[in-house]
């Protein structure tokens, strides 16, 4: 009977080293599966910084946004009729002027504009309007347009000097030009560009002739 009891005991003893080294070995493996998980968290934060930073250097430099270079390289009359009010000391003008534009986008990606305008000014005065029409230019291209001006006859009729300088034979006019869009860099950040241009001209009403002033 003491045998078979002690026996028992044996057994139990082994079987409770037995337990305790297994939980020591579950024990280790888990410490060792933490510490992989906390080096694999700590490599992939290293490496989101590591890739943001670059991103950011190539952002800044290489791909660094630059505004579009609008300019106006011609400028044609394409109509012009006066009729003078000596009585009233006023002018109607109908007069029509075609701008050729060139956009450049100096970008490394592409450029989509907006629905922009251009706008002609007398002394400082709104006379005149034309859409042009969105679209997209590709890193690097340069892009031809034109944008076809008319002066409102009425902001005109009122204006002492309108009539002062066709009587003097030359009306001295001002084109400007506004394009308005974004460029995305890297796919990820999408930055707001504008582009202006604006030109000097006058027209010539004797010779119906149109020169740019600058």
């Amino acid at each position: 009977m003491d045998s078979v009891q002690i026996d028992k005991g044996k057994n139990r003893a082994r079987s409770e080293r037995a337990q305790g080294e297994a939980d020591e070995e579950k024990e280790e493996e888990d410490e060792k599966l933490r510490k992989r998980k906390k080096a694999f968290l700590y490599s992939g934060i290293i490496a989101f910084f590591v890739f943001f930073g670059v991103l950011l250097v190539l952002g800044l430099t290489v791909f660094r946004a630059r505004h579009a270079v609008t300019a106006v390289n011609s400028i044609n009359l394409r109509s012009l009729d006066a009729k003078f009010n000596l009585q009233r000391l006023s002018v109607d003008l109908n007069v029509t002027l075609e701008l050729g534009l060139s956009v450049k986008n100096p970008n490394k990606v592409s450029f989509k504009y907006h629905n922009s305008s251009s706008l002609l000014y007398y002394r400082g005065r709104l006379v005149g309007e034309a859409d042009i029409p969105a679209g997209e230019i590709f890193p690097g291209q340069t892009i031809d347009t034109h944008s076809v001006l008319t002066i409102l006859a009425d902001r005109l009729l009122s204006d002492s000097n309108a009539y002062t300088d066709a009587i003097a034979g030359s009306l001295p006019m001002t084109a400007f030009t506004k394009i308005s869009g974004t460029v995305t860099i890297l796919r990820m950040f999408k930055i707001h560009l504008v582009s202006y241009t604006d030109c000097e001209l006058s027209i010539d009403m004797r010779n119906r002739t149109v020169e740019k002033s600058d």
